[in-house]
């Protein structure tokens, strides 16, 4: 289990994505996203988490090709390759009002260690 509301472990994470629901962002930079990224994601540099968040649905689905998620969308989920940036991120949402918005704190690299696919 993850040690917070504010975040997602992996087996919770890979049961979310194998419902195929939810909506997992990768804010690490376009460079380590060309290296591997969890299957489904999008790309939303931690730096453009609250411009992209603050779209409206039809902007947000035009440029991601996703339907935003809701305010109170318990599937809204942020990922670095570590932690530390999705953290950031993770409360950039809950700043605009998702408030359910979580963080897989072991990131791209706990993912690719465990196998995840």
């Amino acid at each position: 289990m993850a040690s917070s509301d504010k975040e997602i472990s992996y087996a919770d994470l890979k049961a979310l994505l194998a419902k195929g629901s939810g909506l997992v962002v990768d804010v690490r930079s376009k460079e380590e996203v060309d290296r591997g990224r969890i299957p489904g994601s999008i790309h939303i540099p931690v730096e453009n988490v609250e411009s992209d968040m603050s779209l409206d649905a039809s902007e947000f689905l035009s440029k991601f090709g996703v339907v935003k998620p809701s305010l109170d969308s318990s599937e809204l989920v942020f990922h670095c390759q570590v932690g530390r940036r999705g953290a950031v991120a993770t409360e950039k949402a809950r700043g605009l009002g998702f408030k359910n918005a979580r963080n897989y704190a072991g990131g791209y690299k706990e993912w690719s260690e465990k196998g995840g696919k």
